[in-house]
C-alpha cells in the first residue's frame, strides 16, 4: 500500500509531519500513522501559549485501537491549536495534512527544521 508523504514538508520517524511558512512551523500526523492507528475518536493537546520541546511528547491521539503519544519536530511556542479536532477527530483519518493538522508552533530554532527527515527519507522508512 501507498501512503501519500507531501513533498513540502520533513517528517520525524514517530510518523508526525511538519511544514513551515517561514514565521510558524505547523505539526500533524502522517497519513501512515493516521491508518496504522484506525478511527481516531479523541484528541489531546497542548493549549495556545505552552512550550513544546523537539522530540518529546506534546499530545495524545486516541482511536479504537490504540493511545498513542504525538511528539514535537521542533521546539517552541504554541501559537495556534486545530480546535476543530475536539469535536471532529476524525478529521485526522480523513485529512491528515489538511484539515487535520494538530498545532502551530513559532519555533525557538530553524536549525531543528533541518534536522527532520526528508520526503524520500521517510518513504523509505514506512515501505
Amino acid at each position: 500500500m501507498s501512503f501519500e508523504t507531501p513533498d513540502d514538508r520533513r517528517y520525524l520517524e514517530s510518523h508526525e509531519w511538519t511544514t513551515t511558512d517561514g514565521d510558524t512551523v505547523r505539526f500533524g500526523i502522517s497519513d501512515f500513522a493516521q491508518d496504522e492507528l484506525g478511527d481516531v475518536v479523541f484528541v489531546e493537546l497542548p493549549d495556545a501559549g505552552d512550550e513544546v520541546t523537539a522530540d518529546e511528547e506534546f499530545g495524545v491521539v486516541e482511536s479504537i485501537k490504540a493511545v498513542s503519544d504525538v511528539y514535537a519536530p521542533v521546539s517552541g511556542e504554541v501559537v495556534a491549536v486545530n480546535e476543530d479536532l475536539f469535536d471532529a477527530p476524525e478529521l485526522l483519518n480523513q485529512d491528515p495534512y489538511g484539515e487535520g493538522w494538530l498545532i502551530e508552533v513559532e519555533p525557538a530554532d530553524d536549525a531543528d527544521f533541518d534536522a527532520l527527515l526528508s520526503p524520500e527519507d521517510y518513504r523509505d522508512q514506512i515501505e
